[in-house]
């Protein structure tokens, strides 16, 4: 089942630092809804563990996330996959634009995935309702950790 969502939100910083953040590996970990291990295993290169409930199927996700296409302090694309077992899997990637708004900085954010397995068979307004909720938790968790400096 494939699925995109767009989004954006504004940051009470600049680019600059909201840049930083998104660039640093201990906020991600902290932002990513039930992520339980983040790791550097290359450049630009992570192995993640993040343990995700969507509706009955719960399941301890396994996979690698990759940065790519650098402009910064204005975008990049972030990629990932990952193995739930019988859960299924997911993959996908996102463009990540920043741009200065109203006295700090505009995150937009276009994300395209695809996911199969137990989860694909839960329904689009499921998977699509968890996925909204995943980010929007990301997010807010995000702009908590850039207004904190």
């Amino acid at each position: 089942m494939a699925m995109t969502m767009t989004g954006e939100v504004q940051l009470p910083a600049s680019r600059q630092v909201v840049w930083e953040k998104l660039n640093d590996p201990d906020v991600l970990k902290v932002c990513i809804p039930g992520c339980e291990e983040l790791t550097k295993s290359g450049d630009n290169q992570f192995e993640a563990v993040a343990k995700m409930k969507v509706g009955p199927v719960s399941a301890r996700f396994k996979g690698k996330v990759t940065l790519s296409d650098f402009d910064p302090p204005n975008s990049y694309k972030i990629s990932g996959e990952g193995e739930g077992g019988v859960a299924g899997f997911a993959k996908g990637g996102a463009t990540v634009a920043l741009a200065d708004k109203d006295g700090g900085t505009l995150l937009t954010y276009n994300v395209e995935a695809q996911i199969g397995g137990k989860l694909a068979q839960l329904g689009q307004r499921l998977i699509s309702g968890s996925a909204k909720k995943l980010a929007d938790d990301f997010f807010a968790k995000f702009a908590d950790a850039v207004a904190a400096g």
